[in-house]
């Protein structure tokens, strides 16, 4: 899912970037635009890779959790 929104969202630049040189000009607007579309992208990138991580992070953290219970009522059902 993640490579798929980065591809949009490279595309959607790139389409920005073509329609604002359609003119045959590109303004010192159309390049602060462009770039600040690309931070932008670039930056939601960046949070989704996080939140990605994060949620990985997450769920091994509940995998262990419930090894480590698991282990502990092996553990209290052997007393």
């Amino acid at each position: 899912m993640q490579e798929g929104k980065r591809e949009v969202r490279d595309i959607k630049d790139d389409v920005k970037e073509t329609w604002r040189k359609a003119d045959g000009e590109e303004s010192l607007g159309d390049k602060l635009a462009n770039a600040g579309d690309r931070l932008r992208s670039g930056a939601e990138n960046l949070g989704d890779e996080v939140h990605e991580k994060v949620d990985e992070a997450g769920r091994k953290l509940e995998y262990e959790r419930g090894r480590a219970d698991e282990a502990l009522d092996e553990d209290i059902d052997r007393r």
